[in-house]
């Protein structure tokens, strides 16, 4: 069976302490060796490299290794990483015997892109870490610093401090880079810190339904567990993708990994940077494809746009007037030939800005002005918040999304189920420290439903009133169960 899988965890090959906790030394790159030409009938390719060293001798130093502890929860199973919802582990089938209670390491990959400190990684590299350690090629060792996450696209931007100037990586442009073009790994696999492989770009703009905003790169690059979280780099250095997932039928690298464009990962590094959240348009319809089928029956000359299928109430789909049944044909001045592309452009766009939907309405096109809004994932108690509602209130620590069409889709969810979704857990918080896991859908607390974020935070407000652990009814893979959360008092 292939599986799509994130990539960290804790290595399967142990080679002494050091190597097995982090990075220790550096591995010699194995890449493309120059050729006798004088004696060989096979000339080098025009434009290829005959050897990637400049590019490792530069860049290895940024490259770091990544590893998180996590506290496991009463009744846990052995140490295993957090992966998004939809995704397979690496390994399949069971998670094995219950592990004594206490601490597991997991470890992957990530890179420095200032000079002052800042790591950028993967979000399920560090989610639900308690601590967080960085380790430099040259063996030094720094805590560091969750400064915020975006679990839907995977990025976590971390903070390390040192006395001195940290060597660090510059982004280039995922978006002048074509198929064929190559491309250069650096990571962490199995805890052999340093490790080098080289590939070529295989496709762009792919889909593997690990989350609404998928638009991964596709390299032949060897990536391997603990690659996660590390850079890809074009030929003149630059990173042009962070190295996030794999598909394996085995467990290890077949040639096909994927990585987060650059062009995503800068804007949502820099939204991190600024204040610790990011945020992203929300139109509120529920959409699906213009097929052949409906194409006809809507009576078009093609299947174009994409159908809108519900509008959510209140939102700003409703208040710019779109209705059931119509077809988006453009955004502004984008065409939008399906779904996916209507979410990726709809999130691009800045929240309050207004923007033009023009649409296909009973065989005639219209324009409709929509202000588009704020994403409604929100979270009951960010990483990072600047402002802290109230010092001392105490913290669920849960991004949570609502139920619509297109997430119950993903998240496979039966029509009788009815909440919000965690969309992701503060490390340390907590929601961690009960075991709550993003794909976890809350669906009542204290005995009470629970329909919106609203009601969440009345529900924590009085457990946290009565000084009592808060009861939620949670639905976690096809069955329900209760989880009593105890709220603490975290003022940071």
């Amino acid at each position: 069976m292939t599986t799509f899988s994130r990539l960290a965890g804790k290595p399967r090959l142990m080679i002494g302490a050091a190597t097995a906790i982090g990075i220790a030394m550096a591995v010699p790159m194995s890449g493309i060796a120059q050729q006798d030409t004088a004696n060989s009938s096979v000339a080098p390719v025009a434009g290829a490299p005959l050897s990637f060293s400049s590019i490792v001798k530069e860049k290895l130093p940024a490259v770091v290794g990544i590893v998180s502890t996590v506290d496991a929860p009463e009744g846990a199973r052995g140490a295993q990483p957090q992966l998004p919802p939809g995704l397979g582990d690496l390994f399949g089938g069971p998670r094995g015997p219950r592990a004594p209670q206490g601490p597991a390491q997991a470890q992957g990959s990530g890179f420095i892109i200032t000079a002052d400190g800042y790591v950028v990684t993967n979000n399920h590299v560090i989610e639900n870490a308690s601590g967080i350690e960085v380790v430099l090629e040259d063996e030094r060792r720094f805590d560091a610093t969750l400064v915020g996450t975006d679990p839907a696209t995977d990025i976590a931007l971390l903070k390390i401090e040192s006395d001195d100037a940290l060597p660090h990586v510059e982004w280039g442009s995922s978006d002048d880079l074509e198929i064929g073009d190559w491309t250069v790994a650096i990571g962490n696999p199995f805890g052999l810190g340093g490790t080098v492989t080289a590939g070529i770009l295989s496709a762009r703009s792919r889909n593997i339904n690990a989350g609404p905003y998928d638009d991964f790169l596709q390299t032949d690059a060897a990536i391997n567990r603990g690659n996660s979280g590390g850079p890809l780099f074009n030929v003149e250095g630059d990173v042009v993708g962070v190295n996030t997932a794999i598909v394996s039928p085995s467990g290890g690298s077949v040639g096909i990994g994927f990585a987060v464009p650059s062009a995503v990962a800068q804007r949502i590094v820099a939204d991190l940077q600024e204040d610790g959240t990011v945020e992203r348009g929300w139109l509120g319809v529920g959409i699906q494809p213009v097929t052949d089928e409906i194409a006809e029956a809507l009576g078009l000359d093609a299947a174009e746009g994409t159908l809108v299928s519900s509008v959510t109430r209140g939102s700003p789909a409703e208040d710019a007037g779109l209705e059931p049944g119509d077809v988006i044909l453009s955004l502004g001045e984008e065409p939008i030939t399906g779904p996916r592309e209507l979410s990726l452009a709809v999130a691009d766009l800045e929240v309050g800005s207004d923007a033009t939907l023009t649409i296909l309405r009973d065989g005639e096109e219209q324009e409709l002005s929509v202000a588009i809004g704020l994403h409604p994932s929100q979270s009951v108690t960010e990483a990072g918040d600047a402002e802290p509602a109230d010092a001392g209130t105490p913290r669920l620590g849960v991004a949570i999304a609502p139920l619509d069409a297109a997430l119950r889709a993903r998240l496979g969810l039966p029509e009788d189920v009815n909440g919000v979704a965690i969309t992701g857990v503060e490390p340390d918080s907590a929601a961690a420290r009960a075991g709550m896991q993003p794909g976890d859908v809350i669906t009542a607390a204290s005995n009470e439903e629970i329909a919106d974020l609203d009601a969440l935070r009345a529900a924590v407000a009085s457990a946290a009133e009565k000084d009592a652990p808060l009861l939620l009814r949670v639905y976690r893979g096809g069955n329900y169960t209760f989880i009593a959360v105890t709220l603490g008092d975290d003022a940071e």
